[in-house]
């Protein structure tokens, strides 16, 4: 079955955390699965801050195939609710600024964490499963993920600084991209897509503005 990427592309960005499941290095054979918290970068690549000292780190680095599996936030029927899994290569990135401005916009905790031993790794997707539902389901693949339409990380945290100033009290803004905002309320992660789907860089700014006045 086809299903719609930005299905997908939604329940990541309105999830706060999900299964990664690395190769063990103590047991040869077996999967390892811990849950972290993830951020999606401006390419739509979840980005994971882990400690040296954690299990899945040491498996990953001696093996970077993993996967991540995500559940729709507050599911009490998971059979019947969206879920996705990522099959994946990790990859150890830098905390260059506009990287980690964006990721401690959603996960403001983690600053204190990259001054011990924690690192940054980027999950490159190369095939998704997403599950709709009963009967709703499908794959997706590497090229059609690279070929979502990306906003610059720099672009993007100028966009964020623009948009503070027109929501209302109590909301904080994580982060924008060619398909929606993501923003917190009373801790809880929200997503407005936008109404007319992916948008270009030079057309974003208007729209985003306009929804940003009408978050709740």
């Amino acid at each position: 079955m086809k299903i719609p990427i930005e299905s997908a592309l939604t329940l990541l960005h309105e999830s706060t955390f999900g299964t990664l499941a690395t190769h063990s290095t103590q047991l040869p054979g077996y999967p390892y699965a811990t849950v972290v918290p993830y951020v999606l970068d401006e390419s739509h690549s979840p980005v994971i801050c882990i400690s040296a000292l954690a299990e899945h780190t040491k498996n990953l680095l001696a093996d970077p195939r993993v996967s991540l599996s995500v559940v729709q936030a507050g599911a009490t029927d998971v059979q019947a609710t969206a879920r996705a899994t990522l099959v994946a290569d990790a990859e150890r990135i830098e905390a260059i600024p506009t990287l980690l401005g964006r990721y401690l916009r959603y996960e403001p905790g983690a600053e204190q964490l990259l001054s011990l031993d924690f690192m940054l790794f980027r999950l490159k997707p190369q095939r998704i499963r997403f599950i709709g539902g009963i009967g709703r389901m499908g794959w997706m693949e590497e090229k059609e993920w690279g070929e979502l339409c990306r906003l610059p990380a720099a672009t993007e945290a100028d966009l964020v600084q623009e948009v503070l100033p027109v929501v209302q009290p109590g909301i904080r803004v994580l982060g924008l991209d060619c398909y929606g905002i993501d923003y917190e309320v009373n801790g809880r992660r929200q997503r407005q897509p936008f109404p007319d789907g992916p948008l270009r860089v030079e057309t974003l700014r208007e729209t985003a503005l306009n929804l940003a006045t009408r978050l709740a």
